[in-house]
Protein backbone atom coordinates (compact mmCIF):
# COMPACT_ATOMS: atom_id res chain seq x y z
CA UNK A 1 0.00 0.00 0.00
CA UNK A 2 1.56 2.98 -1.31
CA UNK A 3 -0.21 6.14 1.77
CA UNK A 4 1.63 9.61 2.28
CA UNK A 5 0.23 12.01 4.99
CA UNK A 6 0.53 15.57 4.23
CA UNK A 7 -0.39 18.84 6.35
CA UNK A 8 -2.08 21.56 4.70
CA UNK A 9 -2.54 25.13 6.44
CA UNK A 10 -5.61 26.58 5.59
CA UNK A 11 -5.97 30.64 4.88
CA UNK A 12 -8.94 31.87 4.97
CA UNK A 13 -10.27 36.07 5.49
CA UNK A 14 -9.63 37.43 8.96
CA UNK A 15 -12.35 37.94 10.67
CA UNK A 16 -14.01 35.04 9.58
CA UNK A 17 -15.19 31.03 10.47
CA UNK A 18 -14.48 27.67 9.00
CA UNK A 19 -16.68 25.31 8.86
CA UNK A 20 -15.24 21.76 6.97
CA UNK A 21 -16.86 18.65 6.56
CA UNK A 22 -17.55 15.68 4.56
CA UNK A 23 -20.69 15.02 2.30
CA UNK A 24 -22.03 13.19 -0.87
CA UNK A 25 -24.29 14.29 -2.59
CA UNK A 26 -24.05 17.23 -5.79
CA UNK A 27 -27.23 19.20 -4.03
CA UNK A 28 -24.94 19.70 -0.64
CA UNK A 29 -23.67 23.87 -1.91
CA UNK A 30 -27.32 24.62 -2.77
CA UNK A 31 -28.62 22.63 0.58
CA UNK A 32 -26.12 24.80 2.62
CA UNK A 33 -26.72 27.88 1.37
CA UNK A 34 -30.25 27.42 2.21
CA UNK A 35 -29.48 26.57 5.62
CA UNK A 36 -27.32 29.55 6.30
CA UNK A 37 -29.30 32.10 4.81
CA UNK A 38 -32.68 31.19 6.22
CA UNK A 39 -30.97 30.66 9.42
CA UNK A 40 -28.99 33.68 10.02
CA UNK A 41 -30.35 36.05 7.26
CA UNK A 42 -27.77 38.90 7.11
CA UNK A 43 -24.46 36.20 7.24
CA UNK A 44 -22.51 36.82 4.69
CA UNK A 45 -21.14 33.56 3.32
CA UNK A 46 -19.26 31.55 0.97
CA UNK A 47 -19.74 27.39 0.29
CA UNK A 48 -17.95 25.03 -1.79
CA UNK A 49 -18.07 21.19 -2.43
CA UNK A 50 -15.84 19.00 -3.62
CA UNK A 51 -17.30 16.44 -6.00
CA UNK A 52 -15.61 12.70 -5.95
CA UNK A 53 -17.11 11.33 -9.32
CA UNK A 54 -18.19 12.83 -12.76
CA UNK A 55 -16.65 15.89 -13.61
CA UNK A 56 -15.29 15.89 -10.09
CA UNK A 57 -15.80 19.56 -10.11
CA UNK A 58 -16.02 22.22 -7.01
CA UNK A 59 -19.43 23.41 -6.94
CA UNK A 60 -20.14 26.70 -5.05
CA UNK A 61 -22.77 28.84 -3.27
CA UNK A 62 -23.05 31.72 -1.78
CA UNK A 63 -23.51 36.12 -1.21
CA UNK A 64 -20.07 37.28 -0.76
CA UNK A 65 -17.75 36.18 -3.48
CA UNK A 66 -14.64 36.73 -1.62
CA UNK A 67 -16.16 34.15 1.24
CA UNK A 68 -17.09 31.87 -2.19
CA UNK A 69 -12.88 31.97 -3.40
CA UNK A 70 -11.65 31.51 -0.05
CA UNK A 71 -13.53 28.24 0.20
CA UNK A 72 -12.56 27.35 -3.53
CA UNK A 73 -8.84 27.96 -2.50
CA UNK A 74 -9.25 25.82 0.94
CA UNK A 75 -11.02 23.02 -1.17
CA UNK A 76 -8.22 22.93 -3.76
CA UNK A 77 -5.29 23.02 -1.07
CA UNK A 78 -6.77 20.01 0.77
CA UNK A 79 -7.50 18.29 -2.99
CA UNK A 80 -10.09 15.24 -1.35
CA UNK A 81 -13.19 14.73 -2.60
CA UNK A 82 -16.53 15.07 -0.86
CA UNK A 83 -15.70 17.74 1.60
CA UNK A 84 -17.57 21.11 1.76
CA UNK A 85 -16.18 24.23 3.08
CA UNK A 86 -18.17 27.53 4.58
CA UNK A 87 -16.55 30.49 5.33
CA UNK A 88 -18.91 33.17 7.20
CA UNK A 89 -18.62 36.33 8.22
CA UNK A 90 -21.78 38.13 10.48
CA UNK A 91 -22.31 34.98 11.77
CA UNK A 92 -20.80 32.21 14.58
CA UNK A 93 -20.69 28.65 13.48
CA UNK A 94 -22.70 27.52 16.68
CA UNK A 95 -25.73 29.60 14.97
CA UNK A 96 -26.00 27.08 11.85
CA UNK A 97 -23.77 24.41 13.35
CA UNK A 98 -26.53 22.02 14.05
CA UNK A 99 -29.18 22.72 10.87
CA UNK A 100 -25.54 21.90 9.10
CA UNK A 101 -25.08 18.35 10.99
CA UNK A 102 -28.82 17.65 9.98
CA UNK A 103 -28.21 17.98 6.61
CA UNK A 104 -29.29 14.66 4.60
CA UNK A 105 -26.12 14.66 2.66
CA UNK A 106 -23.58 15.66 5.39
CA UNK A 107 -21.67 12.52 6.76
CA UNK A 108 -19.23 14.52 9.64
CA UNK A 109 -18.31 17.98 10.36
CA UNK A 110 -14.31 18.01 11.11
CA UNK A 111 -14.30 21.78 12.58
CA UNK A 112 -15.85 24.85 12.73
CA UNK A 113 -13.39 27.78 13.96
CA UNK A 114 -11.46 31.02 13.35
CA UNK A 115 -8.45 29.94 14.72
CA UNK A 116 -5.32 28.74 12.53
CA UNK A 117 -5.90 25.55 10.89
CA UNK A 118 -4.10 22.40 9.35
CA UNK A 119 -5.98 19.52 7.81
CA UNK A 120 -4.30 16.19 7.63
CA UNK A 121 -4.42 14.70 4.55
CA UNK A 122 -3.56 11.03 3.42
CA UNK A 123 -2.60 10.69 -0.43
CA UNK A 124 -3.04 7.55 -2.06
CA UNK A 125 -3.09 6.25 -5.90
CA UNK A 126 -7.30 6.77 -6.28
CA UNK A 127 -6.63 10.69 -4.38
CA UNK A 128 -6.55 12.43 -1.39
CA UNK A 129 -8.87 12.16 2.04
CA UNK A 130 -8.82 14.09 5.05
CA UNK A 131 -8.23 12.36 8.69
CA UNK A 132 -8.54 14.69 10.98
CA UNK A 133 -7.47 18.69 11.59
CA UNK A 134 -5.45 20.53 13.23
CA UNK A 135 -7.68 23.21 15.08
CA UNK A 136 -5.32 25.96 17.14
CA UNK A 137 -2.81 25.86 19.59
CA UNK A 138 -1.89 23.48 22.41
CA UNK A 139 -3.17 25.00 25.87
CA UNK A 140 -0.74 27.03 27.90
CA UNK A 141 -2.14 26.18 31.28
CA UNK A 142 -5.31 26.22 33.12
CA UNK A 143 -7.65 29.11 33.51
CA UNK A 144 -7.49 31.60 36.50
CA UNK A 145 -10.70 32.74 38.35
CA UNK A 146 -9.55 36.51 36.79
CA UNK A 147 -9.98 34.34 33.09
CA UNK A 148 -13.33 32.62 34.11
CA UNK A 149 -14.64 35.97 34.30
CA UNK A 150 -13.39 37.08 31.12
CA UNK A 151 -14.80 34.22 29.40
CA UNK A 152 -18.54 34.77 31.17
CA UNK A 153 -17.98 38.44 30.46
CA UNK A 154 -17.01 37.84 26.54
CA UNK A 155 -19.83 35.54 26.27
CA UNK A 156 -22.52 38.12 27.20
CA UNK A 157 -21.19 40.57 25.48
CA UNK A 158 -21.50 39.16 22.20
CA UNK A 159 -25.15 37.70 23.33
CA UNK A 160 -25.02 34.06 24.02
CA UNK A 161 -25.37 34.03 27.69
CA UNK A 162 -27.72 37.33 29.75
Amino acid sequence: MNVEIHDVKIEYPEGCNIILGQTHFIKTAEDLYEIIATTVPKARFGVAFTEASGPCLIRTEGNDEELVQGCVQALKAIGAGHVFCVLLRDAYPINVLNQIKNCPEVCRIYCATANPLQVIVASTLQGWGILGVIDGLPPKGVETDEDRQERRDLLRRIGYKC
